[in-house]
C-alpha cells in the first residue's frame, strides 16, 4: 500500500436552495469583490446567472462579469480574464458552470498572481504558485470534479495543445451543488458527464496496487451506483434522487478519495487530451473512445485487477478456469454500456469519420511531449505504444 495524504478542503453546500447562501459562502473566505465567470447562454436562459448576481448585490458584494467560457476551456479567454482581474482589482473567482468554467477561473486565477505566461505553469515552465486568488463554484454540470479537486486543463488554440496542471492551492473554496440545476442537460451531455467522473475513479482503480482493499471497495461502489443513475436519468431527467447520486458522485469520484493508497495511471486522459485538442470534441465521449484500446494493450499488467472489474463492476460471472476471458468480458461489457448511454467506442465513432495516419503521428507527438516523455503508470506508454493505442482505437 502506497502512502498518502487525503485533502480535500472544499466546503460543501448541498440543495435545493444551496444558491441561496452564495454571498455569505464569498464573504466568509474573503471575497469583497468577484467576477462572476460562466460559459455560453444555458447560465442567462435559466435565470441562474441573474440569480446569483442579485445575490451578491443584496450581499453587498460587487462584481463583474466574463462569459463565453467553451467545452476544451480556451487559453485566450482565460487571459483575457486575467486582465479584467487585475483592472477590476479582482480579488474571488466564482465560476457559475461546469468544469470547463471552474478550470478557466482556476488558471485566471493563478495567472492574476503571476509575473509570467499562465501557459509556463501548464507547461511545466514555472515555478509553482505561492498563492493565487480564491476560487469557488455554483455547479451546473456534473461530469469533470473540478468543483472539489486540485486539477485543471486548458486548451491554447495556437497549435491545439490541452494541458492539465495540478495544484492543491486550486481547490475550490466552497462548492454550492444544487441537483435540480442539472435537469435540462441534453441526454448527450449528462452520459458524457458520468463517463468522464467514472473514468476518474478508473484511472486509479486499474494499478498495479492490489494491497488497499478499502479504497477499492469504494470504488467499485461508486462505479456500480453511477452507472445505475444515469440509465434512471436517460430515462426520466426529473428524477431529483438520481442526479443527485451523480452531482454528488462527480465530486467524490475525482477529489482524491478513490485514489488513497494507490498510485494513479491516468494514461486514458492524456491520449484524450489529445483528441479533444486536434477535434475539440467532447471530453467525457473522447474517453470512452480511447478507454477499451487502452484496456486491451494493458490488460496483462494487472489481469487480476480486470478480472475484479469484471466481475464486481459490470456483473460478468466469473470464470475460474479462463481468467483473461473473464477480463476481456469486462471490457466488452463496459463497451456495452457506453454504446447503451449514447457513447463511442473508437475514435470513428466519436468524429464521424475514419482518422489519418497523419493524424495519428501528431497526437502521439503532442501526448509525447515530442516524443520526451512517457505516460500512465499501469504500464508506462512510450511513444511507440501511444501510436499503437491510437491505432487500435480508430474503429
Amino acid at each position: 500500500m502506497k502512502d498518502f495524504k487525503y485533502y480535500a478542503p472544499t466546503e460543501v453546500v448541498f440543495g435545493e436552495k444551496s444558491e441561496e447562501q452564495v454571498a455569505a459562502l464569498v464573504k466568509k473566505y474573503g471575497g469583497t469583490k468577484v467576477l462572476v465567470h460562466y460559459g455560453g447562454q444555458s447560465a442567462v436562459r435559466s435565470g441562474l446567472l441573474d440569480k446569483i448576481c442579485g445575490l451578491l448585490e443584496e450581499g453587498g458584494i460587487t462584481y463583474v462579469k466574463l462569459g463565453g467560457v467553451v467545452p476544451n476551456p480556451r487559453l485566450s479567454l482565460a487571459k483575457e480574464g486575467i486582465q479584467l482581474c487585475r483592472r477590476e482589482g479582482v480579488d474571488f473567482i466564482l465560476a457559475v458552470g461546469g468544469g470547463s468554467v471552474i478550470d478557466s477561473a482556476k488558471c485566471i486565477a493563478y495567472g492574476v498572481c503571476m509575473n509570467e505566461d499562465v501557459w509556463n505553469l501548464y507547461l511545466g515552465k514555472a515555478e509553482a504558485p505561492k498563492t493565487m486568488l480564491p476560487v469557488a463554484s455554483v455547479l451546473t454540470i456534473p461530469a469533470a470534479g473540478s468543483e472539489m479537486s486540485e486539477a485543471s486543463v486548458i486548451t491554447n488554440e495556437e497549435g491545439d495543445v490541452k494541458l492539465g496542471y495540478s495544484n492543491n492551492l486550486s481547490r475550490p473554496k466552497f462548492a454550492i451543488m444544487n441537483p435540480r440545476r442539472t435537469m435540462t442537460l441534453p441526454p448527450y451531455q449528462t452520459a458524457a458527464g458520468v463517463t468522464d467522473m467514472m473514468m476518474h475513479t478508473m484511472e486509479r482503480y486499474f494499478t498495479k496496487d492490489d494491497d488497499m482493499d478499502f479504497t477499492t471497495d469504494i470504488a467499485e461502489a461508486m462505479l456500480r451506483s453511477i452507472k445505475n443513475a444515469v440509465f434512471a436519468v436517460l430515462k426520466n431527467p426529473e428524477d431529483y434522487r438520481y442526479r443527485a447520486q451523480i452531482m454528488w458522485g462527480g465530486s467524490l469520484m475525482h477529489n482524491g478519495l478513490t485514489g488513497c493508497g494507490v498510485a494513479d495511471d491516468w494514461a486514458t486522459h492524456q491520449l484524450e487530451h489529445e483528441l479533444s485538442g486536434l477535434f475539440d470534441v467532447t471530453h467525457g465521449a473522447g474517453l470512452a473512445a480511447i478507454w477499451p484500446s487502452w484496456a486491451r494493450y494493458v490488460i496483462h499488467e494487472n489481469l487480476s485487477r480486470f478480472v475484479r472489474f469484471a466481475v464486481n463492476v459490470m456483473d460478468v460471472p466469473n470464470d475460474f478456469t479462463d481468467p483473461e476471458g473473464t477480463a476481456l468480458k469486462g471490457i466488452e461489457a463496459m463497451e456495452r454500456f457506453y454504446h447503451a448511454i449514447g457513447m463511442p467506442i473508437n475514435i470513428k465513432e466519436l468524429i464521424g469519420r475514419d482518422i489519418t495516419d497523419a493524424e495519428i503521428k501528431e497526437m502521439t507527438r503532442k501526448c509525447s511531449r515530442d516524443y520526451q516523455k512517457t505516460c500512465g503508470c499501469l504500464k508506462v506508454l512510450k511513444t511507440e505504444d501511444m501510436e499503437k493505442i491510437y491505432q487500435m482505437a480508430r474503429g
